[in-house]
């Protein structure tokens, strides 16, 4: 029986980010080939596609063509078990990434080589940047046309503020692609298309080989010998240490497409990237050897089972075995509890597992008692990770049901999509849930909201925009919000824990609540 030093040393957990369309949800799916996790790819296409990709498993994701939540998978390759976690790339979405970022390792970021760094890489790479994770580059689509593979390393390094080291080079690019030029081993592996089956026809050529021009082309084999040694001589040093620091960003170009260039950067990914490592709670550092089970909260879904109306709550494991069946301590609950129907995921298609270890992610029957940022650990060893911040929503609109009979699973349904974070719920000050207004990140949000609640629980509803630009916390315990001197076009409301809030229309009126209430203390996120 392997031991839990073992099994915890072979995991991997890693989270791929990048701006819509650059080719993520296609990289992880010949991830899955590789790890004998799927047969077939499925490409993400319109409405009328008869396949989806097979992170893809809400409805609505499959009609639109785009992830709209995060999806686990664990597979094993080469000795390894992978845990990946592919996030939504729409930036209406970014609130769920940052979350799975909390309990990722490291980050895989894909880039579009002919549109380099775009909107949704940059706001995604300063979280990867705040947890000071090691962050891979895989620059996609180098079969199609694309910039100079020069230009796209010095964008990355301007617009990202990361240095970076090209793990391989590519040999043109669209049609005239040849393929890469493995720096390490001094090879030229050459590329010819074959419709993305899992092994793509590569042969390996030796860069002093005298066919190697006849091989990829005059014109490509000068450049490529010009390339290498601008490379060698002004281009930085490899060092690791910054790489699992996240100063340094390893580089390896590619087509996920045509599945070319994807296993040899698995391979590298996977022996340069860590097993878990050690992570801070309130009692200090928790090893995830040496340290009995404890694990966080980081997303809740509900009805990924449309027939059995279930609420999963998945948990970063952050230390030691999880055992089926063993008791737990809730520590925000302040309850022992036994961990409901543990299961391991790949998309939607679940299994009953016996037991998981550290950096492995599992999902868990949630009675409706967990929170977005709950512990559970052993109650011998009570330990509590820091909570993750609630972002200030950007968008408002004030929603109600349109059959007042529907009044329960109106309720229901805001309150559950709400605890999954994917929306956020504001009242009157002492209003019910008769109509509630609802608080979004993106307002593709809203368009969720709506389907969701159409679908999930039968309830159609009326939503109204509303004037408000932002939203603050009042962080001073114990004040009377009615009290406050506001201007006309700020709105005092609570969220579903009871505390209190301000919705402002512009910056000028959250000016106006400073300078007429002395010591008012505002905050752009409250914490789950």
């Amino acid at each position: 029986m392997a031991t839990i030093e073992n099994e915890i040393n072979r995991r991997r957990t890693f989270a791929i980010i990048s701006h819509p369309d650059a080719g993520k949800t296609t990289l992880t799916e010949k991830f899955l080939l590789y790890g004998g996790a799927i047969t077939l790819a499925g490409a993400v296409k319109g409405k009328k596609a008869a396949r989806h990709a097979v992170s893809d498993w809400m409805e609505i994701e499959k009609q639109r063509g785009i992830s709209v939540t995060s999806s686990v998978m664990q597979f094993n390759y080469d000795g390894y078990c992978i845990n990946i976690l592919d996030t939504p790339g729409h930036q209406d979405f970014s609130e769920d990434t940052y979350r799975t970022l909390m309990a990722a390792d490291s980050a895989v970021m894909v880039i579009d080589a002919s549109k380099g760094v775009e909107n949704q890489t940059r706001k995604l790479f300063k979280v990867c940047l705040l947890r000071d994770i090691p962050i891979f580059t895989f620059i996609n689509k180098m079969d199609r046309e694309a910039r100079n593979p020069f230009d796209l390393l010095e964008q990355i390094e301007q617009e990202l503020g990361i240095q970076t080291y090209p793990m391989n080079w590519p040999i043109g690019a669209g049609k005239e692609f040849q393929g890469v030029y493995d720096r390490g081993k001094k090879e030229i592996v050459s590329f010819t298309a074959n419709n993305g089956s899992r092994q793509v026809e590569a042969r390996e050529v030796d860069i002093n080989d005298p066919r190697l021009a006849e091989i990829i082309g005059r014109e490509h084999y000068e450049t490529l010998v010009d390339d290498i040694e601008l490379l060698d001589g002004a281009g930085g040093e490899f060092d690791l240490e910054k790489v699992r620091h996240g100063k340094l960003s390893p580089v390896f170009f590619g087509s996920a497409l045509t599945n070319f260039g994807v296993e040899p950067f698995l391979k590298d990914f996977l022996q340069m990237t860590t097993p878990p490592l050690a992570r801070e709670a309130d009692v200090g550092t928790v090893d995830p050897v040496n340290d009995p089970f404890s694990a966080f909260v980081f997303k809740i879904q509900a009805n990924m089972n449309k027939a059995h109306r279930d609420r999963i709550a998945f948990m970063r494991i952050c230390s030691g075995r999880f055992e089926k069946g063993m008791e737990v301590l809730h520590v925000q609950g302040g309850k022992k509890m036994k961990l409901s129907q543990p299961q391991q995921l790949m998309a939607q298609d679940r299994e009953v597992i016996e037991e998981a270890f550290a950096g492995d992610i599992i999902g868990v029957f949630d009675p409706g008692i967990f929170s977005i940022g709950d512990t559970v650990c052993m109650p011998k060893k009570k330990v509590r990770y820091a909570g993750i911040p609630t972002f200030a929503p950007e968008h408002f609109a004030l929603v109600r049901q349109v059959d007042t009979m529907k009044r329960k699973q109106f309720i229901k349904g805001t309150s559950q999509i709400a605890q999954e974070g994917a929306i956020q719920i504001f009242q009157e000050l002492g209003g019910g849930m008769e109509e509630v207004i609802v608080g979004v990140v993106g307002t593709l949000q809203f368009e969720v909201l709506e389907y969701r609640l159409k679908n999930e629980y039968n309830v159609d509803i009326r939503m109204e925009g509303l004037p408000y630009q932002f939203i603050r916390w009042i962080e001073n315990e114990g004040l009377d919000p009615k009290k406050l001197s506001l201007s006309s076009d700020t709105k005092r409301i609570q969220d579903l824990k009871g505390r209190h809030l301000l919705l402002f229309a512009n910056n000028w009126s959250i000016q106006w609540a400073y300078e007429h209430n002395e010591g008012l203390r505002l905050s752009e996120f409250g914490q789950n």
